[in-house]
């Protein structure tokens, strides 16, 4: 039989929501995105329980979404910081994703959302389908058909 769900699942977005399909695990990713690195920063702007923190936290350094390094501040202990790995930097495409989805098909007044910018330019960004040689493919003619899947470069659309 067929595992639907898990890490050995044979579908890749299975295999994502495994990890990243509690609301926790993505909105830690959110705030790390976002320059968040310290356990008091994500139970602040969060307000998660700090059991629950934990245990998220250690699935995603486990995962290797986030990775642990210390850090000292002037007359305190020491302490571990959490921060992106390349996998978690990846992420950075599902959230803008979410927020495009959130903001187009849950329009909420007055409320916040990302908006993503070209750090050398400050120029808004978007995301696209591209085709290898850079061509840009409209929503509408993308087809989400199971298939082989090809090597990407190493940064989608960079």
């Amino acid at each position: 039989m067929t595992q639907v769900i898990g890490r050995q699942a044979r579908c890749a977005i299975a295999r994502g929501v495994d990890l990243l399909g509690d609301k926790w695990a993505l909105l830690i990713a959110r705030e790390a995105c976002w320059g968040r690195t310290r356990f008091s920063e994500f139970r602040r702007n969060l307000g998660i329980a700090p059991d629950v923190l934990a245990n998220r936290l250690a699935a995603l350094v486990h995962e290797g979404v986030l990775e642990r390094r210390a850090y000292r501040d002037t007359g305190a202990r020491a302490r571990e910081e959490y921060v992106l790995t390349p996998a978690g930097h990846d992420l950075l495409f599902v959230l803008a994703g979410l927020a495009h989805w959130g903001r187009e098909h849950r329009p909420l007044p007055e409320s916040s959302s990302p908006v993503y910018t070209d750090a050398d330019t400050g120029e808004q960004v978007e995301l696209c389908f591209v085709t290898k040689d850079g061509r840009r493919v409209a929503l509408d003619r993308v087809d989400a058909g199971t298939g082989p899947v090809s090597p990407r470069p190493s940064r989608p659309c960079g």
